[in-house]
Parts: C-alpha cells; sequence; structure tokens
C-alpha cells in the first residue's frame, strides 16, 4: 500500500499545500515547474493562495490528496499527518523541523509521526522535499533549478541544501527526480532506491549518504539495483559511530566506518564518488552515454599538453590506453601530420584541427585500432564573444561523434577546466548521446568508476553476493590476554607459536623447555599492545640474557605505567622469519555484522595503512581478490627471487579464522592475529588477542 502511495506522491493529480509562507513559496514552485494537477492551499487565516482559494483545514478538501506540502509547527504537523492519513491520503513531504533533530521531545513527536502515518508516503521529516523532472511535479520549499531530457538520473540526498545546490549547479546533469529525505522517520533512502528501479527513464541512481539506517536493506537493494543494470552512485559524507569495543583493536584504526562502507559498497556495485563534482559527473556519463563493456579507452586532443595530463591522470588511477600495433600506428602516421607522435591518448595536432575529412579518419582509425570500449576528446571551447573559432571545435566533435555511433561505445567530450563548454554545445552533444563531462581528473575518474561498476555488475550477475549477517546487541567487551587468546584458537587447530607462561622466579626453569632464541612479554590487562610499552623482548639467547631482558623490561613498563607492571610473563620459541607479515582481524559490528580486516602486519600496521576490508560472508574467491589489493600481496607473488606463497594455505587459514570466529562462542565479537607469519607452504599465529561481549 505504501508503495503505491509512493507512486502517488511522485505522480499526484492533487497537492495540498498546508502552512503560510513557506507553503506559499512551494506553490509558486509547483508552478514553476509546470505542474498542472490541482492546487489545494490550506490555511485559516488566509482565503486563497496565488489565485486558489484556501480550505479552513485539511478535512474540508475536496477528496484525499494525493500528494501534501507540510509546513507547520512539529506539534500541528503529526495531528495533521493523522488526519491526512484516516482520509487516505497517498503521501507527503514534511518540511516541518524541530523533531528528532531537536533533543528528546523532538524525537517523541518523531515516533508519533511514524505510528499515525499508517501507510503513507511521508518523506522527512526535516526535509526539503521531491521533484519529478518527468511529469513536472515540485514539493519544494525554495526556487529550484535542474534540466530534464526525458531519461537521467534520479538523486536522493540527507542534505536538503545541498538537494538545492544540485539543482542549481550548471554540470547539465539531466535529472529525473531529486529526493531530500531528511530525518526518514517513514521512508528511507532504501524505499526511494526499489521505487525508482521501477522506473523506465532512470538510468542511474545517485545517492548522498551521511549514514545508513538499514545497511542490510541497503545492500539489498543495491544488489538488485546491480542486477538490473541500474548503477547505484554514492557520495558518502562524514562517518557513523563504531561500537566502544574497537577502540582496544589495532582495527579500530584501520577499518573504521569509512572503511565499512567502502566494503559494503565494493560488495553491492555501488560506485563511490569522493567529492560532488566527481558524483555528478559520474551520473552525467552514466545517464547520457551508458557504461562501458571493457576497459579499453581511447583519448584523443589537439594539444600535447592535454594528451600528456590525460595519461599522466590516467596511468596514477589505473585508466587503460592500450598501445597500438605497428600496423595500427603505420595507418595512424599515413593520415597525420608528420608532427604528430602516434600514442594513446592522441595528439592529432593543429594542421588538421577542425578540418573533418581529416580528423574523422584519425578517431576511426584509433578507435578500430585498439578496439576501444570508450572514447574521450578533450576539448575546451572559447568564451561567448571570443568564439570566432568555435566551428572549428564543433567540426572535430561532430566527426567524433559519428565515429563513435559507428564504433557503437560510450563516449564524451571533456573539457579540461569546468566552466570552459558553453550551454549550446552541451546540449548539441546530449542530443547525440555524447556527455559533456567539465573537469578532466572528474572525466577520468567517471570513465574509470563507470568501467568498473560494468565489470562488478557481470561478477554480480554470475554470483549474487550473500546477504549480510543479522544483527545482534553486543554488551560490553572483555578483552582476554594473549595467553588466553592463544590457548584457545590453539585448542580449535590453529597454527600458534610453542609458548609457555611463567613468573619472573622460574622464568630459567621454564625456558628449559623451549628452544633458545627466546621471545619474551609481559602479560596483563593494561598491556594490551606491549610494544609500546617495552614489554616485548626479542631474539633472546641465552639464561644470562633472559634475566637481564626481564629486568629491562620491568623498568621500561614500570616507566610506561606503574599500574600496568605485573608479574606474569610469556615465553614463546622465535619463529623463523617470514616472507610476510599479516594482520587478520574479524570482529563484529553492530552496523555491518562480521567484518574481515587484513592488512600488512606488524608493529608498524597503523603506519603503513596497507588494508582492505570486506564484510561476511565472503567467498574464498573474495578473500583472494581482497588479499590482492594489498601492497604487501607482491611478497606473496614472489618478491625479488623469493618462492611465492601458496595463496590456497593462506586463504584455507583465514577462512578457518572466520568458521572459529562464528562457531567457537557468540559471545567473542573480535579476533585479532598481528602479526601471522606467512611462509611459502604455512602460515604462524605471533601474537593473538580475542574480545568477548558480557552478554
Amino acid at each position: 500500500m505504501r508503495k503505491n502511495n509512493l507512486n502517488r506522491l511522485f505522480k499526484p493529480k492533487h497537492i495540498a499545500f498546508i502552512g503560510g509562507k513557506d507553503a506559499e513559496v512551494a506553490i509558486c514552485e509547483a508552478n514553476r515547474i509546470g505542474y498542472e494537477g490541482k492546487i489545494w492551499p490550506v490555511n485559516p487565516r488566509r482565503s486563497q493562495i496565488y489565485g486558489h482559494p484556501c480550505f479552513v483545514n485539511v478535512r474540508d478538501l475536496p477528496e484525499a490528496p494525493d500528494a501534501v506540502f507540510l509546513a507547520i509547527p512539529a506539534r500541528a504537523a503529526v495531528d495533521t499527518i493523522k488526519a491526512l492519513a484516516e482520509m487516505g491520503a497517498g503521501g507527503a513531504v514534511c518540511y516541518s523541523a524541530g523533531f528528532k533533530e531537536a533533543g528528546e521531545l523532538g524525537l517523541s513527536l518523531e515516533k508519533e509521526l511514524a505510528d499515525v502515518a499508517k501507510d503513507m508516503a511521508v518523506v522527512g521529516p526535516n526535509c526539503y522535499g521531491v521533484i519529478n523532472y518527468l511529469n513536472k511535479t515540485a514539493l519544494w520549499p525554495f526556487a529550484h533549478g535542474g534540466r530534464s531530457i526525458g531519461y537521467g538520473a534520479a538523486i536522493i540526498t540527507q542534505s536538503g541544501m545541498l538537494s538545492s545546490d544540485i539543482t542549481m549547479t550548471q554540470r547539465s546533469v539531466p535529472i529525473t527526480h531529486m529526493v531530500s529525505c531528511g530525518n526518514q522517520s517513514i521512508l528511507h533512502v532504501e524505499d526511494f532506491i526499489e521505487y525508482f528501479l521501477e522506473q523506465p527513464e532512470v538510468k542511474v541512481i545517485g545517492v548522498h549518504i551521511e549514514g545508513l539506517i538499514d545497511v542490510r536493506r541497503f545492500a539489498e537493494v543495491a544488489i538488485i539495483a546491480a542486477t538490473r543494470g541500474i548503477p547505484v552512485v554514492a557520495l558518502k559524507t562524514g562517518s557513523s559511530v563504531i561500537g566502544s569495543s574497537l577502540t582496544v583493536s589495532h582495527t579500530g584504526s584501520l577499518s573504521g566506518s569509512d572503511n565499512l562502507y567502502d566494503a559494503l559498497f565494493s560488495r553491492c556495485g555501488v560506485i563511490r564518488a569522493y567529492s560532488p563534482a566527481s558524483f555528478l559527473e559520474t551520473l552525467k556519463f552514466l545517464s547520457i552515454a551508458g557504461p562501458p563493456k571493457g576497459s579499453r579507452v581511447a583519448g584523443f586532443t589537439c594539444s600535447g599538453g592535454g594528451a600528456t595530463m590525460m595519461a599522466d591522470y590516467g596511468e596514477k588511477i589505473g585508466l587503460n590506453f592500450p598501445a597500438f600495433k605497428e600496423t595500427h600506428m603505420e595507418r595512424l602516421k599515413s593520415i597525420l601530420p608528420l608532427i604528430a607522435t602516434v600514442s594513446n591518448p592522441l595528439d592529432y595536432t593543429t594542421p588538421i584541427w577542425g578540418n573533418a575529412e581529416k580528423t574523422e579518419p584519425v578517431f576511426s582509425a584509433a578507435i578500430n585500432g585498439i578496439k576501444a570500449d570508450v572514447a574521450i576528446l578533450i576539448q575546451d571551447y572559447p568564451a561567448i564573444g571570443l568564439d570566432e573559432s568555435k566551428h572549428y571545435y564543433l567540426a572535430d566533435a561532430n566527426a567524433f561523434i559519428k565515429t563513435v555511433k559507428r564504433a557503437g561505445i560510450p563516449g564524451a567530450v571533456c573539457c579540461i577546466f569546468s566552466e570552459n563548454m558553453d550551454e549550446h554545445t552541451k546540449s548539441h552533444l546530449i542530443s547525440n548521446k555524447l556527455a559533456p563531462m567539465q573537469g578532466l581528473n572528474e572525466a577520468l575518474d567517471a570513465l574509470k568508476a563507470s568501467i568498473h561498476w560494468y565489470s562488478r555488475h557481470a561478477k554480480i550477475l554470475l554470483d549474487k553476493p550473500l546477504p549480510l549477517e543479522p544483527i545482534r546487541p553486543l554488551g560490553k567487551p572483555i578483552v582476554l590476554n594473549e595467553a588466553k587468546s592463544k590457548t584457545l584458537l590453539k585448542n580449535c587447530g590453529l597454527p600458534i607459536q610453542r609458548f609457555i607462561i611463567s613468573p619472573e622466579s622460574t622464568l630459567i626453569e621454564a625456558a628449559g623447555d623451549l628452544n633458545y632464541p627466546l621471545a619474551l612479554k609481559m602479560m596483563g590487562p593494561k598491556l594490551l599492545h606491549k610494544t609500546e610499552a617495552g614489554a616485548v623482548a626479542l631474539g633472546i639467547m641465552d639464561p644470562d640474557r633472559l634475566i637481564s631482558a626481564c629486568r629491562v623490561m620491568k623498568e621500561s613498563v614500570l616507566s610506561f605505567s606503574a599500574a600496568s607492571l605485573t608479574d606474569t610473563f610469556l615465553l614463546e620459541e622465535m619463529a623463523e622469519n617470514p616472507i610476510a607479515e599479516l594482520l587478520i582481524d574479524i570482529r563484529y559490528d553492530e552496523q555491518f555484522g562480521s567484518v574481515l580486516t587484513l592488512a600488512s602486519g606488524g608493529v608498524l600496521v597503523e603506519l603503513i595503512g596497507d588494508s582492505i576490508t570486506i564484510l561476511m560472508p565472503a567467498t574464498k574467491t573474495e578473500i583472494i581478490e581482497a588479499l590482492a589489493k594489498l601492497r604487501v600481496f607482491k611478497l606473496f607473488e614472489g618478491f625479488r627471487g623469493q618462492k611465492p606463497v601458496n595463496l590456497n594455505i593462506l586463504v584455507d587459514f583465514i577462512a578457518n579464522i572466520v568458521r572459529v570466529f562464528e562457531t567457537i562462542d557468540p559471545k567473542i565479537i573480535e579476533i585479532e592475529l598481528n602479526p601471522v607469519f606467512v611462509y611459502t607452504d604455512s602460515v604462524l599465529v605471533i601474537d593473538a588477542l580475542i574480545t568477548q561481549s558480557s552478554k
């Protein structure tokens, strides 16, 4: 029922505008966009607004309105929504503020609002509203811009001002719908994505996210979008709170909320944009040109500097500009001026600039030569009033358009500086299904993201990701010391280095059961990360040095923190030097579920910052793909003559850790292994910490 009411909200036959000045502005915006349905103002103090007779209250309306714009105080808004729901109204934009953003009383009102709304499709509260550019409907409290060409991007934001700013941009993004969703007390981001997936005019969905209320539902609808071939582009800002249980581990600094969102987006095939400009340029490219079906890029410019900039940034982000084979180089040399250097990106040089009879064969030979999947032409157009030479630019652009259409691939014309393309040129390109891209780096970022999206889309079609694990409440974190953690893991069959626990008085005797050289560590509840406190000594060769190391260690820990000093020591045999050290951490997050972090391990783990996070459940293939993204992976492949690591053994070990985490004890909320020594055909846990929940 609510889904039907959401459709009524976006495609209303009649709209009730309730309030004073703000409702008056909203009526003006409905008129601005060309809304042709019935407008019913509700205001007991006015006789009319913009020539529309005012009703005293909502029960006086001719019938239950399809849509409502509500701009009255919070308490009155709740009562009005209740009355509208009883009447059978479709949906409402609750522009009213004073709800959960205003404290406890507001939170109580918001809960009441959600209860009384029943099946109404309510946007907000504390939001700007919705615009449907396709059928010319606006429930919006400020002047708005935006353009519709009959298809394009549906955009959802959690910031009202950002949504307004997007409508005012001069980037020619074709927009089908704009939603400012506010507090999301009833309708969430996921509801709008689900709705837009059913609209054939929507080619791509853009989402500005400050935080998600329901991560699992977002994952579900994002995967549905990927399977249907509708890209979702996310601009993530801010950060959500990571549970206090994470602060005791190294991984808290490696895998904060931003990394978790990265993991979520990667899993679900969501494109992440890192700036508002890249967000809009990516939406524009996907709306107009569509995603490339491969990674081979052909780049063109009539400037050596432009070609260099394209090549430099393309290399930085990993774009594939394939080189020409000898036969194609000879063909290009025969039709290019002598001063031209045949390369990709290609500077076709000024002697043939603006001569379509010369440039079109060049574009064609280059695109066909490398079997390009997408092509981009760099052109910065002259300013209006200084555009006597514009016809030369358009001649090359039109030659490029013909070539790209003939090749059947997506294409873009891009200005290096975002302002260097006039509206007429942008409209001309859009009418020919070429994306007018503004800003070189943003354009190349959009190409890279679109190429990656198509690859991920294809993988999801073949192997749909499993649903995220269910959430469960956490209690107070309780950290087991290294000895208890290792013992528990050893009993589960994990390879743990031999160790003995002893007080200082029996260290020499205990060491007699081990083989020198040894490592010595002080154990204690305040020594979770012992290196910082000087509570670790390595390479101890004999009993005398053991006694000396113990004395120095006690002095160091005492200096670090007297409360950390204990008389419990762990002795273990030193392991052989590994090929690489790895951090492996599996933990439970109250928002995202089970989370696996892999990183370059050892004492410099935070400094190096080489980490990757994936959400559970994950397949072995996904674990291998995650490992391959680490810089340390080069060591696994056999760096500088070393033997390569048997990845099957390493991945089986990681999968076993995940299994242990999921089955050993539901109270265990984190297992951190750092470092794990990785050898050619084996692995060995050197240090471990387990965290349990009090619940």
